[in-house]
């Protein structure tokens, strides 16, 4: 614990997504690191991580969606499959009413046909086909041929989040060995440096914020985890990721956001960065992969990184992009 914060310096494990830079194992031969090559390695290996966290947010949200989706489609093949065969029964009904007292075998065929197009391929060889054609009918089979069509693309896409989800796991044993690998170059350095560091980016946090409305709530919420740990994917209730902690907070307040920082730049109109007001969400990095949360005087409170946690910072200590005013 560092100047009792309640974070753990650095939480390196449990990181889940994709490729990042390869740092060499440090054996003891090696010169000892330089504290500023280290830093840029780890900061490196920290954004990218964050990258890639993100995009795993991102495919959460898409695959929840489509499965909501594929259940509702499935719901209606269900409620159509019953028209279709209440349609099926009345066809049937009016084959065996067009032949009664004549031979029955063509109507037997029909009958035992299971199959909906088969069905309609033993109607056509009826000479009273055209008699019999229904006009809804022949509507209910279009529009289950849409269903189909329908069905079967959202259980692609299904299997395409599938197969990403699949990806970033096998990928998660990789950035695991890389990270342990930064972790031992932080054991490298000595206590003092390392300390500093870990805890470079940390900003004492304002007694106060001035905020009113929903965004005193958020404000309120972000300011009361300073000082917890940062663990990817994470939203509450002691450890968050960016996006996890900003979701959170403006849930307090009422306001429900996705948990993806790229999705929470729609959540509202953009501001201008001379308007800005303590509860504006900031972005950063293009693409957007990290959000925080403005609190005013120049400051932003965000969950930063594992070596961090959740902490304040000058506004522009990363790659600014643009600002919401959620709510």
């Amino acid at each position: 614990m560092l100047n009792g914060r309640k974070r753990i310096i650095p939480a390196l494990t449990g990181l889940a997504l994709v490729g990042l830079i390869g740092i060499g194992p440090s054996g003891p031969a090696q010169a000892e690191p330089d504290i500023d090559d280290v830093q840029a390695r780890v900061d490196r290996l920290f954004h990218e991580a964050e990258q890639a966290s993100e995009r795993f947010n991102d495919a959460r949200i898409e695959l929840r969606e489509l499965n909501s989706d594929l259940r509702s489609l499935r719901a209606d093949e269900d409620r159509q499959g019953d028209r279709l065969e209440g349609v099926r029964q009345q066809v049937e009904r009016s084959v065996v009413r067009q032949y009664q007292g004549q031979g029955l075998s063509a109507v037997g065929q029909v009958i035992v046909s299971d199959d909906p197009q088969g069905f309609l391929a033993e109607l056509s060889t009826m000479s009273a086909f055209d008699d019999l054609q229904d006009q809804m009918y022949g509507d209910y089979t279009a529009e289950l041929e849409a269903l189909d069509i329908r069905r079967e693309a959202t259980q692609d896409r299904a299997a395409q989040v599938a197969e990403v989800k699949e990806q970033l796991a096998e990928e998660k044993a990789e950035i695991d060995e890389k990270l342990a690998e930064a972790e031992g170059l932080l054991d490298r350095l000595e206590e003092k440096e390392r300390e500093a560091l870990v805890s470079r980016d940390t900003t004492r946090p304002p007694v106060s914020v001035p905020a009113s409305g929903r965004a005193a709530a958020a404000v309120a919420y972000a300011m009361a985890q300073v000082g917890d740990a940062y663990v990817y994917g994470a939203a509450g209730p002691s450890a968050f990721d960016c996006s996890g902690l900003t979701m959170m907070a403006w849930g307090a307040a009422g306001v429900a956001l996705p948990h993806s920082s790229s999705a929470q730049y729609s959540s509202g109109p953009q501001v201008a960065e001379s308007d800005l007001q303590p509860g504006d969400l900031v972005f950063y990095y293009s693409p957007i992969s990290h959000v925080g949360m403005y609190i005013g005087g120049g400051m932003i409170v965000h969950a930063a990184n594992p070596g961090s946690g959740v902490t304040t910072a000058p506004l522009h200590s990363m790659p600014y992009v643009g600002a919401v005013r959620p709510g």
